[in-house]
């Protein structure tokens, strides 16, 4: 199975994402894990229809974007899929401490291509191994990307973590290890309820109990040396359009932050 060449395209394909008009810089740019590429991109276009102002999007997982700022710096705001790596970025004084606020809430699904006959109960200890079937279990870096951390913890938290440790195609990001199961490639991944919801090629066949996993939440901050313009979009995406936008993409609002 060519999952790197499948990794590369899609790294490839979150490049051209969000790239500003030709001849015209953006206003400001966001760095944004890779699992807000389709509602982040939404929220974007309907805040240049209200303002007149564009914002240019880099969208992987949350380390690497992360990691990027600290080594180069190029972007105005960062939003994360965890709260570890804004605490990186925090803990470093590479972001405005006092714009840092939780945004959305996610949860963790298996997912399957959506013509495979697959009926999963997630339960402790259940045998995600033999559903395999001699496959690969699809999944972000569990050492680093926030959807293969929480994946972990919950794997871990329901004893059969060590039953598929070696057997799991890792990905850099959680749209790759999405693809991976699109493409038919993996019999079985994990991801995020909203990136399942993104992609018709697959089906969710398990809902891993929040119990199980630390709490899914989106941290959002003004990176040190930011254009004035990333309070601005900062600000737009607690607006009634925006929280329209990340509700219908099957995030939860986290209130009063």
């Amino acid at each position: 199975m060519k999952f790197k060449s499948i990794a590369l395209a899609w790294l490839a394909a979150f490049a051209l994402l969000g790239a500003p008009e030709p001849g015209r810089a953006a206003d400001l740019t966001v760095f944004a894990a890779a699992s807000l590429t389709d509602a982040l991109q939404k929220v974007g276009d309907a805040y240049k229809s209200e303002t007149g102002k564009s914002a240019a999007f880099s969208f992987a997982a949350s380390s690497a974007l992360a990691r990027q700022i600290e080594a180069s710096g190029g972007a105005d705001l960062f939003m994360s899929a965890d709260s570890d790596w804004m605490n990186y970025l925090d803990d470093r004084g590479l972001v405005e401490h006092a714009t840092r606020r939780n945004l959305l809430s996610n949860g963790l699904v298996l997912i399957a291509p959506a013509n495979a006959g697959v009926s999963i109960a997630i339960a402790p200890h259940f045998d995600l191994a033999g559903a395999l079937k001699g496959g690969r279990l699809a999944l972000a870096d569990p050492d680093s990307v926030p959807a293969g951390k929480y994946a972990r913890q919950s794997l871990t938290s329901l004893g059969v973590w060590n039953s598929v440790v070696d057997h799991i195609a890792g990905a850099e990001n959680v749209r790759v290890a999405l693809a991976y199961v699109a493409r038919g490639e993996a019999p079985l991944g994990i991801v995020y309820s909203t990136d399942a919801k993104a992609e018709p090629r697959v089906k969710v066949v398990g809902t891993f109990p929040d119990s199980t996993h630390l709490p899914i939440v989106y941290p959002a901050a003004i990176v040190k040396g930011a254009k004035p313009g990333a309070k601005a979009f900062l600000d737009y995406m607690r607006s009634p359009k925006a929280i329209e936008i990340f509700r219908n993409a099957g995030f939860s609002i986290v209130e009063g932050q």
